[in-house]
């Protein structure tokens, strides 16, 4: 085998379930609904065998869509599935001479360069977010644009696109969901001058954490 000759490689929703710590059926759906919004291709559906024996229909994900499934369902873990790809991409190219043997030995170090060249270049921004965030308690929509220097309009579109947020009466508000996950805090109330209820939503630190991620990964996939 060459290694010119390109093998595409998917990984099982359900591998990436297990990667993530999420349940496989929230896997799919995610996949599910990226495919109808247009953001990744639906991945072919397999029957695999998991482990009580039993005949259970997986997604076969490619590398690229992948790293956007676990952006929107985990993006703490992309570490984690950048080494199993890594793996799985070593699996297939194993040198067969010893001229593929040396292109393979430099291809390798080639990307570890890039790779750290890349995390050189993030490391003062995640620096940054991280040591705000520690530091700071929650923050408005427009403080939270400010922090991560996103324009509000694209912002709202993102939170809205993405199904983080959705519009009652005319404010964005979180879906349940992300609340519970301690991303965002809303609180409600009664204005005591002119007694008109009023909705206020903040970001909490782990949600600009992970809101951060999420843009970082839709920034990649625009540039891919």
């Amino acid at each position: 085998m060459s290694l010119s000759t390109v093998v595409n490689q998917t990984m099982s929703s359900q591998e990436v379930a297990d990667l993530v710590e999420s349940r496989h059926d929230s896997v799919k759906r995610t996949i599910e609904r990226l495919a109808e919004k247009g953001v990744i291709q639906l991945p072919p559906m397999v029957e695999v065998k998991n482990k009580l024996g039993q005949s259970v229909s997986n997604y076969q994900v490619g590398k690229r869509d992948s790293y956007i499934v676990v952006a929107q369902l985990s993006p703490e873990f992309t570490a984690r599935l950048v080494d199993r790809w890594q793996e799985l991409e070593n699996q297939s190219r194993i040198p067969q001479t010893l001229p593929e043997a040396l292109r393979l030995a430099a291809d390798l170090a080639e990307e570890k360069q890039q790779l750290e060249n890349q995390l050189a270049i993030a490391a003062p921004k995640i620096q940054f977010v991280d040591s705000y965030v520690n530091a700071s308690g929650s923050l408005g929509f427009r403080e939270t644009c400010k922090l991560l220097h996103i324009k509000e309009n694209a912002f709202r579109k993102f939170l809205l696109d993405s199904e983080i947020m959705y519009l009652l009466a005319g404010k964005l508000t979180p879906y349940s969901q992300h609340i519970d996950a301690d991303r965002f805090t809303l609180k409600t109330g009664e204005n005591q001058n002119n007694g008109h209820a009023f909705t206020q939503v903040k970001f909490t630190p782990k949600g600009i954490q992970w809101i951060a991620g999420l843009w970082a990964a839709k920034q990649l996939n625009e540039a891919a």
